[in-house]
């Protein structure tokens, strides 16, 4: 006899087309609200000093709107959404993370949340707020 095994909600979530299970969870959010979005369809360019790279965001809506979902913010991360950011001023860029209180590194008290104060980019966690749909 073989075991059913389970499958663990990333597993799912790559199956289903999404890189996480954070993704995955604000696809189905936006689909059960009837959100009009697309998923990784836009490719933005930016540069990193010495070569040219590009930016897939998760979640473009139906505004315009850019939501780049994060349940870790590494510091890669941040460096590339600044990039993007100062090669893209135009470009509405928004960051939605598991928890906006948890610290940029073991050590800093800097959170995800005081980071995109800094630098001028909306955030939320878990759940696109209804005031960045329209």
């Amino acid at each position: 006899m073989y075991k059913k095994r389970k499958l663990n909600k990333r597993a799912i979530s790559k199956a289903r087309g999404f890189r996480s299970g954070l993704e995955m969870d604000i696809s189905e959010n936006l689909i059960k609200r009837n959100v009009k979005f697309e998923y990784e369809t836009l490719k933005i360019k930016y540069e990193i000093p010495a070569r040219r790279a590009t930016y897939t965001p998760d979640f473009i809506l139906h505004n315009g709107v850019i939501v780049e979902s994060k349940g870790r913010f590494t510091a890669s991360d941040r460096k590339k959404m600044l990039l993007v950011k100062e090669h893209n001023p135009e470009l509405d860029i928004r960051m939605l993370f598991c928890n906006s209180n948890t610290r940029i590194a073991k050590n800093s008290k800097t959170t995800y949340a005081d980071w995109c104060i800094k630098h001028g980019f909306k955030f939320a966690d878990k759940i696109i707020p209804d005031s960045w749909l329209h």
